[in-house]
């Protein structure tokens, strides 16, 4: 398994958009995240000039169902 790297949270964003995810919608800094039949909301912090922590992250990679190979190459 890959180290994931430290990304913000607008390339997570756009990672898990390239996933088949959409913007349901914006709460305050917490862009909202669903995707077509599947059980989940991904809720992925967007602050700028700040990175995801990396528990965060592999646990909203969990959540989309997905690997960290998987969510590294949509990068």
């Amino acid at each position: 398994m890959p180290k994931l790297p430290a990304i913000s949270g607008e390339d997570a964003v756009r990672a898990f958009k390239r996933a088949g995810f959409i913007l349901d919608r914006i709460s305050g800094s917490h862009h909202i995240l669903k995707k077509q039949g599947h059980p989940y909301h991904l809720s992925i912090p967007v602050h700028k000039g700040k990175t995801l922590g990396k528990g965060l992250l592999k646990s909203q990679i969990d959540a989309a169902g997905m690997t960290s190979d998987e969510f590294v190459a949509l990068l």
